[in-house]
């Protein structure tokens, strides 16, 4: 198996990213620098991972949705490549318009850094399956931005569809109906807010983030 992380100017997650896959799976990754048109042939999975992608500046992810790469990161899934996008990757997906939605400012208008709990809603999905029974999972959030919003129509398809993938507990930044976590209509790109990347193993708290990385790569 092989997947492909993509690198940003101010990309601060991408090697935990790196670690996270390749100890949860066994797969092969290589770093894709965000200027390259191109993605390595054969990939299963492709993380757009969390930071401050150009300094955040106009919005999260506006600068980064606009970077030569995308184009392929877009033809990947539209050819069933899996797509994730992880706290800043999920800001880079809704400006790419991958994801419906947006991403505001917290709620409390501050950086949360925490543990989190969520709710594994379904099960179901690519990104998912390998939770089984499992219903909880603790992560971590990073972000000043977290808080996902759309409109009412919108977040009743999500509903409706089944493709809120996790939801918060305990809400840390005012997003949605508790939202935490999409897939795309079609299933092959999923947003989540909360780092997987920084939940592999239990010397850093939680391992609830090896089930999301085993379900793509079919490690489980």
């Amino acid at each position: 198996m092989k997947a492909a992380v993509v690198v940003f100017p101010g990309s601060n997650c991408d090697r935990d990213c790196k670690t996270a896959i390749e100890r949860s799976t066994g797969a092969s990754v290589d770093m894709v620098w965000h200027g390259e048109s191109e993605l390595p042939s054969g990939l299963d999975l492709i993380v757009l991972p969390g930071g401050f992608a150009h300094g955040d500046y106009l919005r999260c992810g506006a600068m980064a949705a606009l970077s030569p790469v995308m184009g392929a990161v877009r033809a990947a899934a539209a050819r069933g490549v899996a797509v994730a996008g992880i706290c800043n990757g999920f800001q880079v997906l809704c400006e790419a318009g991958m994801l419906p939605g947006a991403m505001l400012r917290n709620a409390g208008l501050k950086y949360v850094c925490k543990a989190v709990a969520l709710d594994v809603v379904n099960a179901q999905t690519r990104f998912t399956a390998a939770y089984g029974e499992q219903r909880v999972a603790v992560m971590t959030v990073g972000n000043g931005e977290g808080a996902y919003f759309a409109d009412p129509e919108t977040l009743d398809r999500l509903e409706g569809d089944g493709r809120i993938a996790f939801r918060y507990r305990d809400n840390p930044n005012g997003s949605a109906r508790d939202i935490a976590g999409i897939v795309s209509e079609d299933g092959h790109v999923l947003g989540v807010m909360p780092h997987p990347d920084r939940a592999f193993e239990a010397a850093l708290g939680s391992a609830d983030g090896v089930p999301l990385f085993q379900s793509i790569l079919g490690r489980a």
